[in-house]
C-alpha cells in the first residue's frame, strides 16, 4: 500500500480538476460532449474495419473499406453507386490468396462454392446482373444470396462489397481479375463476397418449380409455334428494335398475361388449349438476338420466347358456395405444414367453389377463404380442411383427399407457421433453442400416424403428394377435380397454373443456412418414412416419392 503522503499527492490534481469544473459547469459539459463524440467516432470507424483472416501460410490479410456513400437515384433513373470506396491492402512476404477460399481446396465450403464462375466488373450505371437485389451489411453470406436468387428463378447470383446481392438471368459485363474480388462476406468471414464495384458471380441450380425473371415478367420458356397463331394469340404487332421490355409493356397495356416474342413480332394472349405451354422446347431453338437489346433472345417465326406479365388472369378468380347442399362430406386432410392451405387455394381456383374447414382461422378468412366461417357440416363447400387423425373424426367423412409432404420439409414448414404465422418464419432463437428438438420429438411421429390412420379408417381415399402436385400441377389438379365429382374446365386449370402460388408462399430471404436435423432426428424420421411407404404399397398405391426416402450414409 502507498504511504499517506503519496496518496495525498495523487489526490491533489483530481481535487483541482473537480474545483475547476464546479466553478465552470459549461466547460464540464463541453468536455463530456467531446468525450462521447470521440467514442462514437471510434465505434463507427471500427465498423468499417474487416476482421483479419489467417492465410494458408500463417500470414494475415486486413481490408479497410471507408467512405461508403448512400445510393441515390439521378434524374435519368440510373443509380449513383457507392462513392469513395477505398481498399487498403496490408503487404506481407507470402503470396496473397485471391478468389473464393473454397476454390483452393482444403477448408473450403464446397456446397457454397458450387457454380462459381468468376469475378466481374459491375458498373453502377449499367449493372452486370439486372434482376432484383438486396443488401445486408451485417449478415450477408454466399448461401443467403444464392438462395434468394434461386427462389426467384434467376440463373445467376452475384455478391459485391461484402454485403450486396444481385440476381439476373444474364451476365452483362466483362470479367475482372480474381484479385479484385477479395472482400469478406459480412455474415461469413471465411468466404469472399466480391469487392468495390466487383461481383463474385455464381451460376445457380434451379429447382424445377423456380421461374426466371426479366424485371416484373416471368420467363416461361421456348415453345414451338402453335398451329393457329391468330386463335392462340389474338393480339400481335411488329415492333422496331424489338426487346423483351417492349413486348412485355405492350401486352401488359393490352391486359393480357402472355408476352410472346417471335423475331420482330410481339404477340399477346392467355394460355389456352391451343397454346398451353406444356411442351417446352430447347432454348437453343429460340436463340435469335433482339434488335433492341444484344443480350436478349427474341425467338423467330417457328420458335417463340414466352414471358408471363403481371396482368392477372381472371378466368379462374370467380368463387362461390355450392348452389345445393352436398350429399357427401369430402375431407382435405393433411399433417400440418403439408400444403393444405395451398391445396385449398388451387382447388378453389380450379373448381370455382369455396373450401371449408374443420376449424376457424380468421386470418385465412380475411385472405379470401370465405368458407372458413361455415360449419364444416354445412354442405356448402366443396371439401373440408382437417388435420384430425382419430378414428371417429375420420369416419365422419364420406371420402378424403390426403395430402402427404416430405416430413423434413413439412416439419420445418409447420415450425415456421407455429412461431411465425402462415407465411412467416420462426426466429433463430427458436431454431437454436429447446423449441425445435422438442417439436421434432412430438410432431415427427404424428406425421406418420396421420397418414396411417387415414389409410386405415378412411372410406374412399385419394392420396396426393405435395411434391408431385408442384411438379405436375395440371395433371394432378385435374385428378383432384375429377375425384371431387366435377367437370374439368381446362381453361381454368391453365389459369391456375399462371397464379399457382397465390399469397401462401414463404419468401426465401430467411431460410436457414444450416441443417437443423441432427443424425438422431434423421434416423428416427427415416424409419417413419419407410413405415408410411410400406403402408401405401400394401394398399396398392404408389409409395412415397424417392426424395422422401433415406439416402445411404
Amino acid at each position: 500500500m502507498a504511504p499517506p503522503s503519496a496518496l495525498s499527492s495523487m489526490a491533489r490534481p483530481l481535487l483541482k480538476i473537480q474545483r475547476y469544473f464546479r466553478r465552470k459547469p459549461v466547460r464540464f459539459f463541453s468536455f463530456i460532449l467531446l468525450y462521447l463524440t470521440a467514442g462514437s467516432l471510434v465505434f463507427l470507424h471500427s465498423g468499417f474495419v474487416g476482421d483479419s483472416s489467417t492465410g494458408e501460410n500463417g500470414g494475415r490479410d486486413t481490408m479497410v473499406a471507408s467512405g461508403i456513400g448512400n445510393r441515390v437515384a439521378s434524374s435519368d433513373g440510373r443509380g449513383v453507386g457507392m462513392m469513395g470506396r477505398v481498399l487498403k491492402d496490408t503487404r506481407r512476404p507470402t503470396p496473397r490468396r485471391y478468389g473464393p477460399p473454397w476454390m483452393k481446396g482444403a477448408g473450403g465450403k464446397d456446397w457454397e462454392g458450387r457454380g462459381y464462375i468468376g469475378c466481374y466488373i459491375d458498373d453502377t450505371a449499367k449493372r452486370a446482373l439486372r434482376g432484383v437485389s438486396f443488401f445486408d451489411y451485417k449478415k450477408m453470406t454466399v448461401f443467403r444470396c444464392q438462395d434468394n436468387c434461386a427462389e426467384r428463378g434467376y440463373l445467376y447470383s452475384g455478391l459485391e462489397f461484402g454485403a450486396e446481392c444481385y440476381c439476373g438471368h444474364k451476365i452483362q459485363a466483362p470479367n475482372a481479375s480474381e484479385s479484385e474480388c477479395i472482400m469478406q462476406c459480412k455474415g461469413d468471414k471465411g468466404n469472399l463476397c466480391g469487392g468495390a464495384n466487383r461481383l463474385s458471380i455464381y451460376r445457380l441450380e434451379l429447382s424445377q418449380e423456380s421461374a426466371r425473371h426479366y424485371g416484373s415478367a416471368i420467363f416461361k420458356g421456348c415453345f414451338h409455334r402453335p398451329d393457329n397463331v391468330t386463335l392462340a394469340l389474338p393480339i400481335s404487332a411488329v415492333i422496331q428494335n424489338m426487346s423483351v421490355e417492349k413486348c412485355v409493356d405492350m401486352c401488359t397495356e393490352k391486359e393480357l398475361s402472355l408476352a410472346v416474342l417471335a423475331g420482330d413480332r410481339c404477340l399477346c394472349g392467355f394460355p389456352t388449349p391451343h397454346f398451353s405451354l406444356h411442351e417446352m422446347e430447347d432454348e437453343d431453338l429460340c436463340l435469335h438476338r433482339c434488335h433492341g437489346e444484344e443480350f436478349e433472345s427474341c425467338g423467330n417465326d417457328e420458335y417463340f420466347v414466352v414471358y408471363q406479365t403481371q396482368v392477372q388472369d381472371n378466368r379462374c378468380m370467380d368463387r362461390r358456395f355450392l348452389p345445393t347442399r352436398s350429399k357427401q362430406l369430402i375431407a382435405l386432410a393433411s399433417f400440418p405444414g403439408a400444403g393444405n392451405t395451398w391445396a385449398r387455394h388451387l382447388i378453389e381456383l380450379a373448381t370455382g367453389f369455396y373450401t371449408g374447414s374443420y376449424y376457424f382461422d380468421g386470418s385465412l378468412y380475411n385472405k379470401g377463404f370465405k368458407g372458413e366461417r361455415d360449419h364444416w357440416r354445412s354442405g356448402r363447400t366443396i371439401c373440408i380442411k382437417t388435420h384430425e387423425s382419430g378414428k371417429k373424426e375420420i369416419e365422419a367423412f364420406d371420402a378424403s383427399i390426403v395430402m402427404i409432404r416430405n416430413p423434413y420439409k413439412a416439419l420445418m414448414a409447420e415450425f415456421n407457421r407455429k412461431y411465425g404465422g402462415h407465411i412467416g418464419f420462426a426466429s433463430q432463437a427458436h431454431w437454436r433453442g429447446k423449441e425445435w428438438p422438442e417439436f421434432v420429438k412430438n410432431y415427427a411421429p404424428w406425421w406418420a400416424s396421420h397418414t396411417l390412420d387415414w389409410l386405415r379408417y378412411g372410406r374412399n381415399v385419394h392420396v396426393v403428394h405435395f411434391e408431385e402436385l408442384k411438379r405436375e400441377l395440371f395433371s394432378k389438379l385435374k385428378d383432384m377435380v375429377l375425384f371431387l365429382d366435377l367437370e374439368v374446365a381446362e381453361d381454368r386449370l391453365l389459369c391456375v397454373e399462371g397464379q399457382k402460388d397465390g399469397k401462401f408462399k414463404r419468401s426465401g430471404l430467411r431460410k436457414l443456412d444450416y441443417d437443423p436435423y441432427t443424425p438422431e432426428m434423421r434416423t428416427s424420421i427415416d424409419e417413419l418414412v419407410m413405415t408410411v411407404d410400406a403402408s401405401l404399397k400394401k394398399r396398392n398405391m404408389a409409395g412415397v416419392p424417392k426424395e422422401y426416402r433415406p439416402t445411404p450414409r
